[in-house]
This record gives structure tokens, C-alpha cells and sequence, in this order.
């Protein structure tokens, strides 16, 4: 027999069981064939046929418990959304995790994918046109408004290691070869004639940490709010056009030949490098750690009945095998053990900021993205 054709020591485990079940169930009905002779002798047709009926009771719990062992074996199909760079390190992660499920369960494990820009993801898991079993986002607050649509129970970050955070990096400025505008700092953003290609803060994850990494670079090193709202506006009025998404914004850059500076992930922009497209860039030495979070979907797992597999695909995300297929990608990774071993490809940041440095999520959406707040003001006064 080949190894394929071995059954796991669970099925193997399973077998016995249901061996065993069996035999005591056949020695129980052989137990009542003594009975029902002794009855026939000594009493009535009827007490007969109630042993009859005892013995058909048991022959159908014995089936019955059979025919769920099979069930369970079932094929499983897991809906998972994320924002548009992270199909890069799926592509390679969720293979490794369907075979890794297939050993251990004998069960097959199909995804149905969808990428998009982070916002417009989780509008549409809370609408319904995607019933996600599992979100990975590019910002804690996308996940935080599934979780007060009803749809993702409260303390979710708890649920998951590393306070639900399982990819993580940081912001990039790219400029053009030979960088002829010499852009080395964020505040080299609002000169005069620099054309910045970026995202849209409304339906892109990327574009609310850039926002953030503009407005932290100037109040987290001694700026106050009225010198960070001179700076971001100057930012936006040097940005002709807000595309859907990060990946709409690379494209733009890199493609089309469009801008001269594009703000993006670090790891993006170090994978775009490796897939031939070289290009100088900057990593800014007071920079925003771009934390990325996992969420189980409850009300679609349950509905889905797909609860136990989707955890534990989140689960494995945090594993060492899994943290290097996102280091491979130039994520920064959570594992701390995988993060040491790669620490040396990614430089050092002098002042690393958080969102909670600028006030936490609630803040964060109240007072920078929410109607009329200061980017619908920056941005209305930018294109004026």
C-alpha cells in the first residue's frame, strides 16, 4: 500500500472505535437472543415482540452512528476577503494550510477568495455580497465596523495571538530613478511641483495609514495639530488623483508612468523590486507600524457551519511556517522568532509610531474620516 492510500491515525482511530461500538453492540443482541428464548418459554407473543423492537432500536443507533462518522468527512469550502497585496502571501500560505487539515482530519478544505481595497471589503461583507468566513484587513477599524454591523462578536482581538494583528509593515516613499525631485522626507512631500500618487482614505486601507503617517510625522515629533494641517493639505493638493486601493496606485506608478513619488507598503514595494521593477525608495525614519488584522466572521461561520476549520486556518497564520511565507513578501512578521530571523533585511525605524499614539481606532475615525471631518475638509480645500 502507498502512503496515499494509509488511512491517518485519525481515520485509524475512528475505525476502532466504531469496531468496538459494534462488537458490543452485536454481543448485547446475542445477550438478548438468550432472552427471547427464555421469554418464549415463559411468557407471551407480545413480550416477545417488545425484545423484537429493542433489538431493531439498537441495529439503528448502530447505523445511525456509522453514517455520522462518514458525514463528518464532508468537503468544507471557506470564503476568505483581504485587501488587494496580501494574495501574494495566500497563494502561498493556504495550500500549505489545506494539506496540513487533509492529514490531520481527512478532510478537504476549499477557499473562495476575493482582494480589494480594505474599506470597500468590509462595506461589502457588511452588506452581504460577501459572506466572509474570514477577514484580513489592511486596519483594525475596518474589522471594528463588521464587528458593530453585528456580524463579528465583540472582543475579537482577543480571539486570535498578537491582539488579532497577523501582518505587519510599514510606509515607503518610491520616487522615479535617479529621484530628480529629491524626496527624502515626508516633508519633502509638500514642495512645489511634486506630484504624489496616492489612495483614497474612503476605500483603501493604505491611504488612511499614509494619511496617518503625514499627520503623526509632524504632532509625534513636537508639530502641533495647526502645523500637521498646513503640512497634510499641502500633501493632497500635490495628489491630482486618489485611486481605489493600493494595488490601483502601484499600477498608476509603475505601470503607467504616472507621479513622482507613490506612497505604498513597504513590502510592496520591495516585492515589486524583486519581480524586476526596480525603483529607488525611502523608508522614513519616524514611520507608523502598519498592523493588519484577522477576524473569524461569526454569524457567516455559523451560518456556514464552518467555525472549527476557519479558526483554525487563523490560527495557522500565526505559525512559523506561515510567518515566513509573509516574510518571504517583506511583511514584517509578528512571530517574534521569525521577525528575529530577518531583522537584518529591513532598516531599523528611529521613531516608531502606533494609532494608539494618535488617540485608538475610535478616535482615529471620529476625528480624521468620518463626514466632515478633516480629511473631507483637507481634501475639499486641496482641490478648490
Amino acid at each position: 500500500m502507498s502512503k496515499s492510500q494509509q488511512p491517518t491515525q485519525l481515520s485509524k482511530f475512528q475505525n476502532e472505535g466504531m469496531q468496538t461500538y459494534v462488537m458490543k453492540a452485536l454481543q448485547s443482541l446475542q445477550s438478548y437472543q438468550h432472552a427471547i428464548k427464555s421469554w418464549l418459554n415463559r411468557h407471551s407473543v407480545q413480550s416477545f415482540l417488545s425484545l423484537f423492537l429493542i433489538s431493531i432500536f439498537l441495529s439503528i443507533a448502530v447505523t445511525s452512528c456509522s453514517g455520522s462518522s462518514s458525514a463528518s468527512k464532508n468537503d468544507v469550502k471557506l470564503k476568505l476577503v483581504s485587501f488587494s497585496v496580501t494574495k501574494a502571501a495566500h497563494d502561498q500560505i493556504i495550500p500549505k494550510f489545506v494539506e496540513k487539515w487533509k492529514q490531520e482530519h481527512n478532510q478537504n478544505v476549499t477557499f473562495e477568495q476575493s482582494y480589494g481595497g480594505s474599506g470597500a471589503q468590509a462595506a461589502a461583507v457588511i452588506a452581504g455580497s460577501q459572506e466572509a468566513d474570514i477577514v484580513h484587513l489592511a486596519l483594525p477599524l475596518d474589522v471594528s465596523k463588521i464587528q458593530q454591523a453585528g456580524l463579528i462578536k465583540s472582543g475579537w482581538e482577543t480571539k486570535a495571538p498578537r491582539s488579532g494583528i497577523v501582518s505587519r509593515s510599514v510606509a515607503a516613499i518610491v520616487t522615479r530613478e535617479g529621484n530628480p525631485k529629491g524626496i527624502q522626507t515626508w516633508a519633502d512631500l509638500a514642495k512645489d511641483g511634486v506630484k504624489v500618487i496616492a489612495a483614497n482614505p474612503k476605500t483603501s486601507g493604505i491611504a488612511i495609514w499614509e494619511f496617518l503617517a503625514f499627520w503623526g510625522s509632524v504632532t509625534l515629533t513636537g508639530g502641533d495639530e495647526a502645523k500637521a494641517l498646513d503640512y497634510v493639505t499641502k500633501v493632497y493638493k500635490n495628489t491630482p488623483i486618489l485611486t481605489k486601493n493600493a494595488r490601483e496606485a502601484s499600477d498608476l506608478f509603475f505601470q503607467k508612468g504616472e507621479g513622482d513619488v507613490l506612497i505604498n507598503y513597504e513590502n510592496e514595494v520591495i516585492l515589486a523590486g524583486k519581480n524586476g521593477t526596480k525603483l529607488p525608495y525611502v523608508v522614513p525614519q519616524v514611520n507608523i507600524s502598519i498592523d493588519n488584522p484577522i477576524a473569524v466572521v461569526d454569524k457567516n461561520v455559523d451560518k456556514h457551519r464552518t467555525r472549527e476549520v476557519a479558526q483554525a486556518f487563523v490560527d495557522f497564520l500565526y505559525s512559523t511556517e506561515a510567518q515566513r511565507e509573509f516574510a518571504k513578501l517583506q511583511y514584517r512578521p509578528v512571530n517574534p522568532s521569525v521577525n528575529q530571523e530577518v531583522a537584518s533585511q529591513h532598516p531599523p525605524i528611529k521613531t516608531l509610531f502606533t494609532s494608539q499614539d494618535l488617540g485608538g481606532w475610535d478616535i482615529i475615525q471620529s476625528k480624521f474620516f468620518g463626514n466632515g471631518a478633516i480629511f473631507d475638509k483637507i481634501y475639499a480645500v486641496s482641490k478648490a
